[in-house]
């Protein structure tokens, strides 16, 4: 052969490689769902013949929705006509193997060399039972078994999930397709980050969402949307779940983050590049830039509920005079506060819910630790069949070197009527009020008022 028929073979068979790779090519789409769902969208090339053909769809997720499935020529979609659509997921495995091989010849290498083949009868708990050519059965133990030789793999089983349509086109040639679904086993949630400043006033926060990927499948430079809302679904037969056990954590860098804007009834998180969600993967990316956000301290006491606990709640405005202004989705918070020698320390950390702007969120960071109260009922005094009166104290006590404001709140089941008070309260609602109570550095305050229950 000379070296211009050489040429002339290779640049031919680099050219067959780059219309098989181009056939491959696709276009992601990713919108996952803070409710382990996502919903892929693929745009591919296919070569569909003319007439009657059946194309396969690899790298699908392994959870996927087979209902939600959805098939589309893009080139020329009055001229592709489904016939029938099926997943398959009967992947193979070794116990598959061999139970595809029953009645059929195998060869087993056991030890010291020792080779046996025949017709295989039975393969269950690891045992193989064969038939040599002479009649003979023979039961091969499967501590001994060290290689099993099978001819090729057999019809039905597959490597990967895969999508198979049987289609009738009038248009032969290369395609266009769209091919979408829904998949369960993917998920994401929002963590936040802030460092308050010295005297608890300013907090530094960051948001960051994290995609969990399970769902068997890995979506490359995908368009990526994050769906944030309560995504209300038809409610369906519980199904097992994929639980794999390697996971990987991968952070992404900060740029090129993503664009929040109202959608429906949510709002929507676009990622402004494309990303690579790999199945068994943690994925991190940056929601905003880390914000200078104005907070409030605040100081509860509800002996009710937390007797003698005062709870330490930080408080702060989604707005944009605040430091923020954009909606936040639900996730967990953590607060951090620097040492005198600039280490982070753990001060806390909260679940909050869906923040639109220009809302408040409340952070419980935990339970002071120098700031005391106490509840006590002094007295309950009967009235009549359906009157009675009680009387209660309140006493906070704080250890601080500092003044602190503690909020008090009492509730009230019945009819109610506070007749004597020891201190202004404000009134929340119809079972509840509120008492504003400053505790001057290392000294105590009594709250005390009596209330008449009238049925």
């Amino acid at each position: 052969m000379s070296d211009l028929t050489r040429r002339w073979f290779f640049l031919v068979a680099l050219l067959l490689l780059a219309s098989a790779i181009q056939a491959q090519e696709s276009d992601v789409s990713l919108t996952v769902y803070n409710n382990d769902l996502a919903l892929v969208r693929d745009v591919r090339k296919f070569r569909i013949a003319k007439g009657r053909s059946e194309v396969k769809f690899l790298d699908v997720a392994a959870r996927i929705e087979p209902t939600s499935v959805f098939f589309k020529s893009l080139s020329a979609p009055a001229q592709v006509r489904i016939l029938e659509q099926n997943f398959e997921y009967d992947l193979v495995d070794s116990q598959k193997l061999l139970q595809k091989y029953l009645d059929q010849q195998v060869s087993l290498a056991a030890d010291e060399g020792v080779t046996f083949s025949g017709i295989l009868l039975s393969a269950s708990r690891g045992d193989m039972v064969l038939r040599d050519a002479s009649g003979g059965i023979k039961i091969v133990r499967g501590p001994t078994i060290k290689n099993i030789s099978l001819p090729d793999l057999p019809e039905g089983l597959i490597t990967r999930p895969t999508l198979v349509w049987k289609l009738d086109s009038s248009a032969g040639g290369e395609h266009k397709t769209e091919v979408g679904y829904l998949t369960h086993g993917i998920q994401w949630h929002a963590e936040y980050v802030g460092v308050t400043n010295e005297n608890d006033t300013s907090l530094e926060l960051s948001g960051w969402v994290s995609i969990d990927n399970r769902s068997g499948a890995t979506y490359k430079n995908a368009k990526l949307k994050l769906v944030a809302g309560d995504v209300h679904r038809a409610q369906r037969a519980r199904e097992q779940m994929f639980m794999p056990k390697t996971r990987v954590l991968e952070m992404a860098a900060t740029s090129d983050g993503f664009e929040e804007k109202s959608f429906f009834e949510y709002h929507l998180y676009t990622l402004q590049r494309p990303a690579t969600v790999k199945n068994n993967q943690i994925k991190q990316l940056a929601l905003f830039e880390p914000a200078a956000v104005k907070v409030d301290k605040k100081y509860i006491f509800d002996g009710a509920k937390q007797p003698k606990k005062v709870r330490v709640d930080l408080v702060f405005a989604n707005s944009k005079e605040a430091g923020l202004g954009m909606p936040l989705p639900k996730g967990k918070v953590r607060v951090y506060k620097r040492d005198s020698d600039k280490s982070l320390v753990l001060v806390g950390e909260d679940f909050v819910e869906h923040t639109p702007k220009d809302e408040k969120v409340k952070i419980y960071v935990g339970d002071a630790f120098d700031v005391v109260g106490e509840r006590i009922q002094k007295s309950r005094r009967h009235l009549g069949k359906d009157s009675w009166e009680e009387n209660w104290t309140i006493q906070l006590r704080n250890h601080k070197s500092a003044m602190v404001a503690v909020s008090v709140r009492e509730h009230f089941a019945q009819n109610w009527e506070i007749l004597r008070k020891s201190h202004d309260y404000k009134k929340k609602d119809a079972h509840s009020i509120e008492f504003f109570i400053q505790v001057p550095a290392g000294g105590e305050v009594t709250v005390d008022y009596l209330v008449r229950y009238n049925r």
